[in-house]
């Protein structure tokens, strides 16, 4: 059975920003490029109906599109640390999606997740790296920021368990309302609608 979660997927030139965080921490095991992503909400392992049900449910949002910025690096669990993450600065078009998405599950009897969201994208998981060293390497990361980027979709992934996640596959995705290409789309469909009538 699948491991299921709602998630934004992170396009190439921030993951390659990422991926300039590598390295430099004993007992770090790192998260492929390719399997970067920030997770929305976790729904966790499901029966095929409900996640039916939840696919189904995800095709009634509409949210615009809007621009994140990932930026700062962190870490979860402070006396014992077992991941190391880039962090995103605050979005409330980001808190509107993820909320909305958050109640869609609850309605359908995912449980709730007891974490508050955090916007991360998971670096690293890990095994044994001593607080110490941890600090040493935020404390000469810290001034990390990516470019922003659009954010113009989000998805429903899927993982097996396995060891650090991995491989996620993208079951289904769910485009934002851009605005701004409504407006720009209008003039070539009239042009084509001229063309049709000649």
């Amino acid at each position: 059975m699948p491991r299921l979660f709602t998630a934004l997927e992170i396009p190439r030139d921030a993951a390659l920003s990422l991926s300039l965080l590598r390295g430099g921490l004993p007992g770090a095991r790192w998260i492929d490029v390719e399997n970067y992503h920030m997770t929305l909400r976790f729904i966790g392992d499901v029966e095929g109906h409900v996640a039916d049900e939840i696919a189904n449910a995800l095709d009634r949002v509409r949210r615009p599109s809007f621009s994140l910025t990932l930026s700062g690096v962190g870490a979860f669990g402070s006396r014992k640390p077992h991941a190391i993450y880039a962090g995103a600065k605050a979005s409330p078009d980001l808190n509107a999606l993820q909320g909305e998405i958050d109640r869609i599950c609850q309605r359908l009897g995912v449980p709730a997740d007891p974490r508050r969201f955090t916007p991360h994208v998971t670096l690293a998981r890990l095994r044994n790296s001593s607080p110490a060293e941890v600090a040493k390497y935020l404390s000469a990361r810290g001034n990390f920021a990516a470019a922003p980027f659009r954010v113009g979709r989000f998805v429903l992934m899927s993982s097996r368990d396995s060891v650090g996640g991995g491989p996620y596959v993208i079951e289904e995705a769910w485009p934002l309302a851009a605005t701004e290409a409504r407006v720009s789309s209008i003039p070539a469909l009239s042009a084509q609608q001229n063309w049709i009538m000649r």
